[in-house]
């Protein structure tokens, strides 16, 4: 029990800091070469710990989840590196707790699970607690808002990174937590590659100014998944993503301290309002 909340308390620490050192390397670079060379610097030290893995043992299932897994993961976080590059980090880290309303709207479609008054409920808090965060930008709560290229890109990466969760907890299971981790920084470099030659973007390499912002990055990224791993091993996946909202207060801290960002106190209400919604969301 102890471990898992050291790895919990890691895991909403470790976040929040890589997406601050993603958000000033994309300030004059481009998001799909750092989320490319993230996972690509990742992979490569894990190569020394794979060799000693065998990886024919593993079930043709195991790699199914993994490639779905890590599709869902690289593009996720590519729409989450280019909305950081774009948007307010107090704003955009809010909308993460949006996840588990995502999940409810899903499973009414795929697996006909009706949500209950509770469920209802804690949905309302989130919007309610949305409107206070939304409404500190010009646009106010409104449609325009969401017509906002940031505020859609972090709604896909949330939406993207909530079904790689699932896809996750089952590889874990069929594996371990570093067998998946390593999977993870693999399957994330490849698409992330695929990505770049998608939309044509020119290679460019890691200025000396940059190595130690990677160097931040990569640490709290493998930080950040390795714990996840280790979260979701011991802990149903529901509760442990209600858990990871908590996140979201760091990221206001973290807009405050590194960006400047202003209308913090109606971000912090509005934070707080939406975490106790998906809490409630979790548990009904």
């Amino acid at each position: 029990m102890i471990e898992t909340l050291i790895a919990l308390f890691l895991r909403v620490v470790s976040n929040p800091l890589a997406n601050v050192y993603q958000k000033k390397i994309t300030e004059n670079g481009s998001s799909l070469l750092c989320n490319f060379y993230t996972y690509f610097i990742l992979g490569i030290l894990c190569v020394p710990f794979a060799v000693k893995i065998n990886w024919i043992l593993l079930p043709k299932e195991f790699w199914i989840f993994a490639f779905m897994a890590g599709f869902l993961c690289s593009v996720g976080n590519a729409c989450l590196v280019k909305a950081l590059q774009i948007g307010e980090l107090s704003v955009l880290g809010p909308i993460n707790s949006y996840k588990c309303v995502v999940g409810m709207i899903i499973a009414i479609f795929v697996i006909h699970e009706i949500p209950s008054l509770w469920g209802i409920f804690g949905v309302i808090l989130i919007i309610w607690g949305s409107w206070f965060v939304f409404e500190t930008q010009k646009e106010g709560f409104s449609l325009n808002l969401f017509k906002r290229k940031d505020i859609q890109l972090r709604f896909a990466a949330l939406f993207l990174m909530g079904i790689e969760a699932v896809f996750l907890k089952k590889v874990i299971l069929l594996s371990s937590p570093v067998i998946s981790f390593m999977l993870w920084c693999w399957a994330g470099a490849f698409f992330a590659l695929c990505l770049i030659i998608l939309f044509k973007k020119p290679f460019k390499m890691i200025s000396k100014d940059e190595l130690g912002k990677y160097a931040i990055v990569c640490s709290m990224l493998a930080t950040m998944q390795l714990t996840t791993n280790f979260v979701f091993k011991n802990m149903p996946v529901g509760y442990a993503l209600a858990l990871f909202q908590l996140s979201t207060l760091v990221n206001l801290l973290f807009g405050y301290k590194f960006f400047h960002e202003t209308d913090m106190k109606k971000k912090f209400i509005g934070t707080l309002i939406m975490l106790v919604g998906s809490v409630i969301v979790i548990l009904s």
